[in-house]
């Protein structure tokens, strides 16, 4: 294929990823994800926003000095201050990118911004002028761009390039725009830019009514060259272009789709899993490519089908993203080397302290579980390495309840390293214990969401749970995970109070 035809992925996942309604990753577990990243082979990681907070600012830079062979990318705002930040954090990096935004359609302009064209164009062009005395790798979005008048923005489009902008980017910012219409506006900008070819075209597509892959596909047969998007789809609102889907639907139809990426797809399943897990956003059964449906049959026409032929009814070969019928079975024999292996199978690295946390936990499973599955592997290092200093640490618990009897909790909880004992009564036991942990943390957060979720198959399987809290205006997801699924209720309710407390401690300073 010609050099024309190659897609540049420009994975956002670590920082419109974490713009998820109740994501907070820590920088562990961005590292953990720009590792995955780094060995799925994209060629851009947007690593986050680094003038968001001291948080934000630390991961990126750790982001940026660690891994090579890929550029990594840091959000900024239009102005001086943002791309100041947004350089000191990534200037270690290999080919560090700053990529520089302002709204361009008339909606923002007037509502938000409250600016007219002319200084919106003017504020576009000094800031990407200001970013390339930095680097020459600088890219301009144009907010909300499937809703601005195209002959504007290929005015503005035109004048970031000629600034030093050497990747434009089309966001589909709000989810608005429906493939034949927006392959007309990519078409348009390509037509209609002069100096376009001087420059990478990219799209960020929005998955608000459900048509954010199909957007980037046609984009990509009008002129796009980039792709903007996250594992799994994670994103602002309804989410964004999935990496997989896109990837896999280039690879699997190359006969009317005659383009190319670098992506190592075998990693995909890997990254899907990790997002996962780190995000506490559970992929639906149903999500192409990664779901847990995504390869299972059971109509006996089509396991008939399968069974003689794999094609007759599986357009991708499930090894292609890292599915494969042979197992590394995990048990109470297994050892440290089996433990690391398939940590590392996994999209794990950790060091030899972080492995032997992981395996005493890993022990003491394996004498509850038959067999340790990868997922439980997956949940013990979510669990023992990426959680974030734990303010609150669940002692002890007990719960009595059955038919007649009303629920009651009592629990121990650590908090700032002094142990207090708390009892609660509740409608059911679950209920009970969270009334007592409420009580004893005298937390002000309100519970909108409760899931519970078997990591593996069978009875022994362990629970995993998810809750979602919400105090002011934080939104935080908790996660837990135990054989007991009202333990590993108690201990999602806590990573969650934990992550509260952490967004408040982290939360960027507001000036006078």
């Amino acid at each position: 294929m010609s050099s024309s035809e190659r897609i540049i992925i420009f994975d956002t996942t670590l920082r419109d990823g974490e713009q998820s309604p109740g994501v907070s990753l820590n920088v562990e577990e961005k590292l953990q994800i720009g590792r995955q990243l780094k060995k799925l082979n994209v060629d851009v990681i947007e690593a986050g926003f680094p003038v968001a907070s001291p948080g934000d600012f630390q991961s990126v830079k750790r982001i940026a000095q660690e891994l090579r062979g890929l550029q990594v990318a840091a959000l900024a705002r239009a102005n001086v201050k943002d791309i100041d930040t947004a350089w000191e954090a990534i200037k270690e990096g290999e080919n560090p990118r700053i990529h520089t935004f302002i709204a361009t359609s008339d909606i923002h302009l007037q509502y938000k911004l409250r600016k007219t064209r002319e200084q919106v164009l003017d504020m576009a062009r000094a800031a990407v002028e200001y970013a390339a005395k930095f680097t020459s790798n600088v890219e301009f979005s144009a907010e909300d761009a499937s809703r601005s008048d195209l002959d504007f923005l290929c005015k503005v489009f035109e004048a970031v390039i000629d600034a030093g902008a050497t990747t434009v980017n089309f966001p589909d910012t709000v989810g608005y725009a429906v493939p034949h219409d927006f392959g007309r506006m990519i078409r348009y900008v390509v037509e209609h830019t002069p100096n376009i070819h001087k420059a990478i075209l990219s799209v960020h597509c929005h998955n608000d009514l459900g048509l954010a892959t199909a957007n980037v596909l046609t984009a990509l047969e009008n002129g796009a060259r980039q792709v903007e998007c996250t594992v799994n789809g994670i994103g602002e609102r309804a989410g964004n272009a999935a990496m997989e889907e896109v990837v896999m639907a280039i690879r699997t139809r190359r006969d009317v789709l005659p383009y190319d990426t670098a992506i190592s797809s075998q990693h995909i399943m890997a990254a899907s899993r990790l997002v996962s897990m780190l995000t506490g956003m559970v992929v639906q059964a149903n999500k192409a490519i990664v779901g847990g449906n995504a390869f299972a049959h059971e109509a006996g026409i089509h396991q008939d089908g399968v069974l003689k032929e794999r094609t007759t009814y599986e357009i991708i070969d499930p090894k292609d993203i890292g599915l494969s019928k042979g197992i590394l079975v995990l048990g109470k024999h297994s050892g440290r080397h089996a433990l690391k292996a398939k940590l590392e199978e996994v999209g794990y690295k950790l060091s030899d302290e972080e492995i032997d946390r992981v395996f005493i936990k890993f022990k003491s499973l394996a004498d509850k579980k038959k067999e340790v599955y990868p997922e439980d592997v997956e949940a013990l290092v979510a669990e023992e390495v990426l959680r974030i200093p734990d303010r609150y640490r669940l002692i002890y618990l007990h719960v009595a309840g059955g038919s007649g009897i009303r629920p009651t909790a009592t629990v121990t909880v650590e908090i700032d390293g002094k142990e207090v004992d708390g009892v609660s009564l509740g409608a059911g036991p679950i209920d009970a214990a969270f009334k007592a942990v409420a009580k004893l943390v005298q937390t002000e957060s309100h519970l909108l969401r409760f899931a519970v979720n078997s990591i593996t198959g069978g009875t022994d399987a362990q629970g995993e749970v998810s809750v979602r809290l919400e105090e002011g205006s934080y939104v935080v997801t908790g996660h837990g995970i135990d054989p007991d699924i009202i333990t590993a209720s108690v201990r999602a309710y806590l990573n969650a109070l934990n992550r509260l407390e952490h967004m408040k401690e982290n939360a960027p300073q507001k000036k006078c």
